[in-house]
């Protein structure tokens, strides 16, 4: 029997995010909270979000609205690179932040160690650029290792199991 495989990947659906943005802004549009604020949400190039306010407090408000919307449509947070502080820029501040696609080459090696120190022996993983390749000959053992890595909490990476197989 040949061996069974999957990958794991960390990509971005950006229908869902430029969603979850629209959705947001809307909603930010028609707030009594962000009423002459001059709160503005949007998409900032395929992988930037752009949030701008008259005060640090209200564009980090705008920024939980968009969490909030994007925790609805099912996409991780993990994937945004937030700024810890709202920058000042002429008189509004604003939020630049980034979107995180794909797995860096120390996360893929923390992935491959996890796997190697707590899965089933019978696994074996490579890194292949931005994604991980992980085979066994039993599929079980896939399973089990695709749950051990969803339990895991203190990965600083979204990841998504591809190529099943």
């Amino acid at each position: 029997m040949a061996d069974s495989s999957f990958d794991i990947v960390s990509k971005i659906d950006h229908q869902e995010i430029a969603n979850a943005v629209n959705s947001a802004a809307r909603e930010v549009g028609t707030r009594y909270d962000f009423k002459n604020v001059g709160a503005v949400l949007e998409l900032s190039g395929q992988n930037g979000i752009l949030i701008k306010a008259s005060s640090a407090e209200r564009a980090k408000a705008v920024l939980d609205v968009l969490q909030t919307w994007l925790v609805r449509r099912k996409v991780s947070l993990k994937h945004l690179d937030v700024p810890d502080e709202p920058r000042l820029s002429g008189k509004d501040y604003r939020l630049d932040i980034a979107l995180k696609e794909g797995i860096s080459q120390e996360n893929a090696k923390k992935i491959g160690k996890i796997i190697r120190d707590e899965g089933p022996k019978s696994v074996k993983s490579q890194i292949q650029g931005d994604e991980l390749r992980v085979t066994s000959k039993s599929r079980d053992d896939l399973q089990a290792v695709q749950n051990l890595l969803r339990t895991r909490d203190d990965l600083d990476v979204a990841l998504t199991f591809t190529n099943y197989r």
